[in-house]
């Protein structure tokens, strides 16, 4: 990666990463490239290539995976791959992520309830 980041989670807002991805790409004169299939099939292609760093790694062992220096610089890049994919999807389609997230967790909260799937890897149609 490049110089040392002054972006963090705790003061970088996600409106404030979509206009950054937005400058970048508009910049490159590449939002004539950006259409909502292509991104879904770049995010795709990205989020495999994050997959691949955890590939025939057993479960348990894929969490010391992140612990090597190297191998965790690779994967922060494909990361940072998919974070940008996401949100440039959401830029040209106009999805506001935080409320998508929301309703989505809102969704989930009903669908698997606490009291019936704590400590449980069932899938909702599972659990009786």
């Amino acid at each position: 990666m490049s110089a040392k980041s002054t972006l963090t989670d705790e003061r970088t807002s996600l409106s404030e990463l979509r206009r950054l991805i937005a400058s970048f790409v508009k910049e490159r004169d590449w939002t004539k490239f950006h259409a909502p299939k292509n991104l879904a099939m770049a995010l795709a292609c990205e989020a495999a290539e994050l997959m691949e760093h955890f590939l025939w790694v057993e479960s348990e062992a894929s969490r010391e995976v992140v612990l090597d220096e190297k191998k965790r610089a690779a994967i922060v890049e494909e990361v940072a791959d998919v974070a940008i994919c996401l949100l440039n999807l959401c830029n040209v389609v106009g999805i506001d992520l935080s409320s998508a997230v929301e309703g989505k967790l809102a969704d989930a909260r009903a669908k698997y309830p606490v009291h019936l799937v704590r400590g449980k890897s069932l899938k909702y149609d599972e659990y009786g």
